[in-house]
């Protein structure tokens, strides 16, 4: 039988400004450094001859480089909008401590929703690889086809207005319901915590991160778009309405450059 959350009981547990400023910052230097060797990398590939970059084989560093790519392009986008529910786990940690109950570190937590994103991360670079090997990007990670371009978008804007996205949405913006429901005792239940917190942000978010193929998977700005999009979705107090008419816009966009492309076509 699964335990409840110490500390999580009558008032909600509060986190003292210190400790909150310390996960704040925690979390705020990853997403920098990871946003640091974003840049770097976008220079390296910027200053790469294009035919040095097209020509380039998929030996097994490639793809430990890509795959690095992902895993740290992930924690850069993803980690700020697990803020809500790091920062609570903490104060029940705090405050379970305090009772005499102390619980699983934080990181525990965090290393659990990065693995998760970890595990797409492998997935996001096969399907690179995929895409390279079908002619389909072009050397700085961007669709060459309009189809798939636009396909990924209307793609996106459907998953938008599905139950699935939903029901994982409302996980990923009541971090209250989500411990009170998944609490785990120990350092690896706070892991596990951290895979499932994952798991419903990777429900909610996976089909947007296919958009990174036709922006540009290098392409900061595009990659800062997303990550903000995500953000506003999770913890603002129209974000899940916000999502869904964004949907109905991606669905339109997608046709557009579809049907754009068709009339070029012809």
């Amino acid at each position: 039988m699964r335990s409840a959350a110490p500390g999580a009981s009558g008032p909600r547990a509060a986190l003292r400004p210190r400790d909150r400023a310390c996960v704040l910052a925690a979390i705020a230097g990853i997403t920098a450094l990871s946003w640091l060797y974003l840049l770097h990398m976008a220079y390296a590939m910027q200053r790469t001859p294009m035919e040095a970059m097209a020509l380039r084989p998929w030996t097994p560093a490639h793809f430990a480089m890509m795959f690095a790519m992902w895993a740290i392009m992930m924690v850069g986008m993803m980690l700020p909008s697990a803020t809500p529910a790091t920062l609570l786990y903490t104060a029940v940690a705090r405050k379970a401590a305090r009772e005499g109950s102390p619980v699983a570190p934080v990181s525990a937590f965090v290393a659990g929703y990065l693995l998760m994103w970890t595990v797409f991360s492998l997935g996001a670079t096969l399907a690179q690889w995929g895409l390279e090997r079908a002619a389909l990007l072009s050397p700085m990670l961007v669709s060459r086809s309009p189809a798939l371009g636009g396909g990924l978008l209307v793609a996106a804007g459907v998953y938008q207005l599905t139950p699935f996205k939903d029901a994982c949405l409302a996980h990923c913006r009541s971090p209250a319901h989500f411990i009170a429901e998944h609490w785990r005792p120990g350092t690896a239940g706070a892991l596990r915590m951290g895979l499932e917190h994952g798991a419903f942000c990777l429900g909610c978010c996976w089909v947007l991160m296919g958009l990174l193929f036709f922006g540009g998977v290098m392409n900061l700005l595009w990659i800062a778009l997303i990550a903000l999009f995500v953000l506003v979705e999770k913890v603002l107090p129209f974000g899940a309405r916000g999502g869904r008419f964004a949907g109905i816009g991606m669905i339109v966009a997608g046709g557009l450059v579809v049907a754009g492309a068709w009339a070029g076509a012809g």
